[in-house]
């Protein structure tokens, strides 16, 4: 950062570090041993879409590269857009296999941002369910900031948060995941696909 950047109060942007994602295995062991949420085996990727050959291009390669095993019983991923426009890359794998749900994940990010398309992403999210009654969470991977934060739906159907579970989880993981510090950033996410996960 350059003097002048001092004086006038600027700051770098973070430099998005997707390695991070590689902790989330085993966040999800910490989570599920100190408040009984186990992994769904679901996550998605968010970003905005990009008018052009190349991007639907990049998409197109992406999906064949998460593909490559439903051949041998893997589960194909999928696009959707949401209400703002927004395009959702929603990848399955089993619920005890964390590992590669992070792996495709991390493949999505990098293949974006390495083809010059990191502006686009926004977050991308591995999902949870509580054992005991079905309420669901994600953790969700800010990708500009490269952070983390929960993001605890209440279960009653109306665009509410389970604030108090958020920040159980947030002081459960500080040990874990690189924790998003400021509070305004945790966006919610209000019916992304990964987030609720197969019902048990």
């Amino acid at each position: 950062m350059g003097l002048l950047d001092t004086i006038l109060g600027r700051s770098k942007p973070v430099r998005p570090d997707l390695d991070q994602l590689f902790s989330l295995p085993s966040a999800a062991i910490t989570v599920q041993a100190g408040a009984g949420f186990t992994p769904t085996g679901t996550g998605s990727v968010c970003f905005a879409s990009v008018e052009g050959g190349a991007f639907d291009r990049l998409q197109q390669e992406v999906q064949e590269l998460l593909d490559a095993d439903t051949d041998r019983g893997g589960t194909p991923v999928e696009y959707t857009k949401d209400a703002y426009g927004y395009t959702w890359l929603l990848a399955r794998h089993t619920a005890d296999d964390t590992a590669s749900l992070v792996n495709d994940l991390h493949a999505v990010n990098t293949l974006l941002q390495d083809a010059g398309f990191g502006p686009q992403l926004l977050c991308s999210l591995v999902g949870f369910r509580a054992t005991s009654d079905h309420r669901a969470l994600a953790l969700v991977y800010l990708y500009k900031r490269g952070t983390f934060y929960p993001f605890a739906p209440l279960p009653d159907g109306t665009e509410r948060r389970d604030n108090a579970l958020e920040l159980q989880i947030r002081a459960l993981l500080a040990d874990d995941l690189r924790i998003e510090d400021d509070l305004a950033r945790w966006f919610p996410v209000w019916g992304a696909p990964g987030l609720a996960g197969p019902r048990p």
